[in-house]
C-alpha cells in the first residue's frame, strides 16, 4: 500500500465485502468466481502480459461483454484477485490466531507467512503487484479492498482480538514497507533474505519490548498521523511516517 493510499485508511471503515456492487445472486457470484479463477491461473503461468480479457473470457467460459461488465480493466481483474486473496487470508487468520507470546512475535510470524507465500509464486504475485502498483482512480475501490484486509490482517495479529486505533496505524506503516519491499524483491532489488531482515527490522523498531519515552512518542505520532514532538533528535525514529521505518 502506498503513503497516499494508507493514510484514507481508517478504523472505521466498512467492511468492503459489504459494498454495494458486488455480485448479489447465486449465478453472479460463481461467474465472478470463475473470472478470477481464470485470471490467477493465466497470472501464475504467465505473469501480467499473459492476463488478457479475452483470453480469460475464454477460460471463464464467459462473453468477452459480460467480462467487461464484471471488471472494465485487467487491472481491475488483478486487483480483485489480490483482494479475493487477502479477504480469504482474513477469514483463516480470524478463526485461527498466530502463535507468539508477544505482539512482536505474531506479526512476525503472520508477515513471513504472506511473504513466503507470495514468493512461492513469482509470476502471480509479479502481475497482482504490477497491477496494484498502475492503479488509478477507477480502481479505488479495490485498492482500498486490499489495504483493509492486509491492515487487518497485521493489526489482529498485534492485538490478538479487536484491534485499536494506534495497533491499525502500526499495521498499515508495516503492510506499506511489506509492499515497498516485495516491489523491490519482484525487481530483483533485493533478495528474499533482504526483504525478511528489513522486515524484521520493521517490526523490531515498531513493536520491541522497549517501553522508552521515545517508542511513546513514536506510537502517538503513527495513531495521530503526524510528526513526534520537536524534542527527538533528528536522527531519531519519529520524525514522521517516513522516516519511522
Amino acid at each position: 500500500m502506498t503513503k497516499s493510499s494508507a493514510e484514507t485508511r481508517s478504523a472505521a471503515a466498512p467492511d468492503p465485502a459489504a459494498r454495494s456492487d458486488e455480485p448479489t445472486t447465486s449465478s453472479q457470484r460463481e461467474r465472478r468466481r470463475r473470472i478470477l479463477d481464470a485470471t490467477l491461473a493465466l497470472a501464475a503461468k504467465g505473469g501480467y502480459e499473459a492476463v488478457q480479457m479475452r483470453a480469460v473470457a475464454e477460460k471463464a467460459e464467459v462473453a468477452v461483454g459480460t467480462l467487461y461488465r464484471y471488471f472494465p480493466s485487467k487491472v481491475h481483474l488483478l486487483v480483485s484477485a489480490l483482494a479475493r486473496e487477502f479477504r480469504r487470508l482474513d477469514q483463516r487468520t480470524e478463526r485461527s490466531a498466530p502463535p507468539g507470546d508477544t505482539a512482536q512475535e505474531r506479526m512476525k510470524v503472520v508477515v513471513e507467512m504472506i511473504t513466503k507465500s507470495m514468493q512461492r509464486d513469482p509470476n502471480l504475485t509479479e502481475a497482482m503487484t504490477r497491477a496494484f502498483m498502475f492503479a488509478d482512480a477507477s480502481v479505488a475501490n479495490e485498492v482500498e479492498e486490499v489495504g483493509f484486509y492486509m491492515d487487518r490482517i497485521l493489526a489482529r495479529a498485534m492485538a490478538q482480538g479487536t484491534p485499536d486505533e494506534v495497533q491499525l496505524s502500526i499495521a498499515r506503516v508495516v503492510s506499506d514497507v511489506w509492499m515497498s519491499n516485495l516491489v523491490s524483491w519482484l525487481t530483483r532489488r533485493s533478495s528474499a533474505a533482504e526483504v525478511a531482515t528489513r522486515l524484521g527490522l520493521t517490526i523490531d523498531l515498531l513493536l520491541g519490548s522497549d517501553d522508552s519515552p521515545r517508542r511513546a512518542r513514536m506510537h502517538t505520532a503513527i495513531g495521530n498521523g503526524h510528526d513526534t514532538d520537536s524534542d527527538s533528535d533528528p536522527g531519531e525514529i519519529g520524525e514522521g511516517r517516513d522516516s519511522a521505518v
